[in-house]
C-alpha cells in the first residue's frame, strides 16, 4: 500500500534541534544573524530552507547543510506535485508531448 504525504520540511528537523538543545528562537536568531521572522517562518514550514541559511545552521549546530537542502527540494517536488494548476499542466504537457518519448 503506497501511502502519499508530503515529506519533513526541513524547518520541522531544525525546530525539534533547538528544542532538544534548549535553544530559544530568539537566541537562534540574534546569534545567527537570521532575522527572527525569517527563522519562524522557516521553523514553521511557511518559507523554505536555502542554501545560505543551511550552511548558517551547519555553522550553528552541526547540521549537514546538503541533508537540508535536499530535504527542502523533497518537499517542493511533492508540493508541487500535489498543486491542481501543475497537474493539469503536466497531463497537457505529457499528450503533446507523448511522441517524443518513443
Amino acid at each position: 500500500m503506497k501511502v502519499n504525504r508530503i515529506p519533513t520540511h526541513p524547518g520541522d528537523v531544525l525546530k525539534e534541534e533547538l528544542e532538544v538543545r534548549g535553544i530559544s528562537q530568539k537566541q537562534f536568531s540574534l546569534n545567527t544573524g537570521i532575522p527572527y521572522s525569517t527563522l519562524n517562518e522557516i521553523l514553521n514550514g511557511k518559507r523554505p530552507v536555502t542554501s545560505g541559511i543551511a550552511l548558517i545552521v551547519e555553522a550553528a549546530l552541526g547540521l549537514n547543510p546538503e541533508m537540508l537542502v535536499a530535504m527542502q527540494n523533497r518537499y517542493n517536488m511533492s508540493v508541487a506535485r500535489q498543486e491542481p494548476a501543475t497537474l493539469s499542466n503536466l497531463e497537457k504537457v505529457r499528450r503533446l508531448c507523448a511522441s517524443w518519448l518513443l
